[in-house]
């Protein structure tokens, strides 16, 4: 679902009272004001959030506060599917640094994570600005989430 600018934690909290099943991966950051910093929690993907919901509740989601409208491409709705959710879960919980990047990524080489709190994942490593990056697509929203992965800690599983 796309909300409104900067409302996606309202929109979050109104699904929730609803009794909609909803996701918003949040990551941790240090802002700097010019008298303090202060760890802030912002959306991984600025105005999105996932919502778990029957067709016939599509109206009713909408009607909150905030919300703007369901994801769509070519008039069908975005489908994000579990894996790809448990994976940016996964990914938060370990509390790594992630990018998210809109643009295309051309397709990269096949790796597995030998270490680091990412170990097991199976994916596509990138080099980007000289650093590996580890990429999981979330092909449903058109986004890319994006991790610094030494070589060290990967293997070449493939092309």
């Amino acid at each position: 679902m796309y909300t409104a600018p900067r409302a996606e934690k309202k929109v979050y909290s109104r699904l929730k009272e609803k009794g909609v099943t909803v996701y918003l991966p949040l990551v941790e950051e240090l802002r700097q004001w010019s008298d303090r910093k202060k760890k802030v929690e912002r959306p991984l993907f600025n105005g999105y959030l996932f919502v778990r919901i029957s067709r016939d509740k599509l109206w009713e989601a909408l009607q909150v506060n905030g919300a703007v409208k369901f994801v769509n491409f070519a008039g069908e709705h975005a489908v994000v599917k579990d894996e790809e959710i448990e994976a940016i879960q996964r990914i938060i919980s370990t509390g790594v640094a992630v990018e998210v990047e809109t643009d295309h990524i051309e397709k990269g080489e096949s790796v597995k994570i030998l270490g680091g709190p990412l170990t097991g994942f199976e994916g596509e490593c990138i080099k980007k600005s000289n650093k590996d990056y580890f990429i999981i697509r979330i092909p449903g929203i058109n986004q890319s989430m994006l991790v610094n992965v030494p070589r060290k800690f990967l293997e070449v599983i493939g092309k």
